[in-house]
């Protein structure tokens, strides 16, 4: 283990305020600060601290190499991705060998997070810490005014990434469903849940707790929405 260590902050689904306290003390004392980003953006992790690190922190924008140029079942997007991820481990275990560095996360870490790629790359060599945070997903539920699970409920979390067969399998089964990573699949989407019977159940909330928070019915949605959406379909279970 090297001198240093890594602390990756979970930021929660966007609003900063829904930031843990012990979140909100690490960024802003923060010397040496890591982010995802497509290149180009800002990157919503710096977007959510903005206005709240120190006025001398080193900033460290992790451009991603691909985002949506190269399926990710092509062995090209592997290569690239995992190279990618290979490079900011080295970098980041280096730096901790003198320095606390903060990498921050939308929502949870664990939760679909691209740290979980370089964690995996650490834990055998650096101190690494994880905070976690507010689940995406539980700040656009709650966006919706209605309670995700009743009783004796099921949650189901896939994401629309998965086959329309799978997907429309897992709707049917499942008495609460969530699904993440909408981005070009919403067509297949709305087909497997029309197939599930789970349709005019559903609701897409895009950019869910932020200043410019939407939250419709699926069905009435637009043809595309933007990356931070997510769609949940409500549990009606046991209440007494």
């Amino acid at each position: 283990m090297s001198g240093g260590r890594i602390i990756c902050v979970g930021l929660g689904p966007g609003d900063p305020e829904l930031m843990s306290v012990r979140s909100d003390r690490l960024v802003r004392g923060a010397a040496h600060v890591a982010y995802f980003r497509k290149k180009g953006y800002e990157g919503q992790a710096r977007r959510i601290v903005e206005g709240m690190l120190r006025a001398d922190a080193t900033e460290y924008a992790m451009d991603y190499p691909v985002t949506t140029e190269i399926h990710f079942s092509d062995p090209e997007y592997n290569r690239v991705m995992a190279g990618f991820y290979d490079l900011w481990a080295e970098k980041l275990c280096d730096l901790a060998g003198t320095e606390t560095v903060l990498v921050l996360c939308e929502g949870d870490p664990f939760f679909y997070g691209s740290f979980m790629h370089l964690y995996t790359r650490l834990r055998e060599r650096c101190a690494v810490e994880i905070v976690p945070g507010i689940t995406g997903m539980s700040g656009c539920w709650t966006a919706t005014g209605e309670p995700i699970t009743w009783g004796d409920d099921v949650l189901t979390v896939v994401t629309a990434t998965m086959s329309e067969a799978d997907l429309t399998a897992r709707a049917r089964e499942t008495d609460a469903l969530v699904v993440m990573k909408i981005g070009r699949n919403l067509d297949k989407l709305k087909r497997a849940l029309t197939a599930a019977g789970r349709l005019a159940d559903a609701w897409l909330v895009e950019r869910g707790t932020m200043p410019d928070q939407k939250v419709h019915r699926l069905a009435q949605v637009p043809e595309k929405v933007p990356y931070f959406s997510i769609v949940v379909v409500h549990g009606q279970g046991r209440r007494p």
